[in-house]
């Protein structure tokens, strides 16, 4: 897989996609991830990315110009299965969504800042918006940090353990049950029974069982 996005802040997202996990899937050849600075599509001598809004009002809004230019030079060399906008009025990032978007082979993310970018940006070129949930950060880069990551996680060979991802909350609409690790007494906080039992199959039933009830009590909107 391949992934480019779009930012007027590269640094931002240089630790969170360079390190753990998201290292070793680019170390391993199973994702190329690659970062375009829009600033450097800019014509205007000064390099800004960003203007008044028409009609007035506070905040400024980033130009079509670099944006377009970006994408266009992005999409002469290859053919993205999505192109997304991360925004606070997009979709709401669903696991479902990390799913789908883990089986593609090309995608572009373009990073928002101040009120956004020019709806025609959108208009001409988005085909999903996301965003990481109903509030606002300064800018799409933390977001996109986010989307990335977890859809490389899915990718097969990224995890050591591959069904490991297939056992994370919300897949199957449940969440995870606890788990636990050595030692088995912990300030008389003792390590339920069945885990010690080595019986796998009982094992599974009582964490299937945990995942609907903590599904029930924290997330019942997931059942819904």
């Amino acid at each position: 897989m391949r992934i480019d996005i779009l930012t007027i802040l590269p640094k931002l997202l240089e630790s969170p996609l360079n390190d753990s996990i998201m290292k070793r899937a680019q170390e391993k050849g199973h994702v190329e991830i690659h970062i375009h600075n829009i600033r450097d599509y800019s014509t205007h001598r000064q390099k800004s990315v960003d203007d008044y809004q028409y009609g007035g009002g506070a905040g400024m809004v980033m130009l079509c110009q670099p944006i377009a230019d970006c994408i266009d030079k992005l999409q002469a060399e290859r053919k993205y299965d999505e192109i997304i906008y991360m925004t606070p009025d997009g979709e709401i990032l669903e696991q479902t969504t990390c799913n789908t978007l883990s089986t593609s082979q090309n995608l572009l993310i373009l990073c928002g800042h101040y009120k956004g970018v020019d709806q025609r940006i959108r208009d001409i070129y988005v085909t999903k918006e996301v965003s990481i949930g109903s509030y606002v950060l300064s800018g799409g880069e933390l977001g996109a940090a986010v989307l990335v990551d977890s859809i490389v996680r899915l990718i097969p060979g990224v995890l050591n353990d591959e069904t490991s991802a297939l056992t994370d909350s919300f897949q199957d609409d449940l969440l995870a049950p606890p788990v636990y690790t050595r030692p088995d007494d912990f300030k008389g906080h003792k390590v339920p029974e069945i885990l010690l039992s080595g019986d796998s199959k009982k094992i599974d039933e009582w964490r299937n069982e945990q995942a609907i009830k903590r599904t029930a009590e924290r997330r019942p909107d997931l059942n819904e």
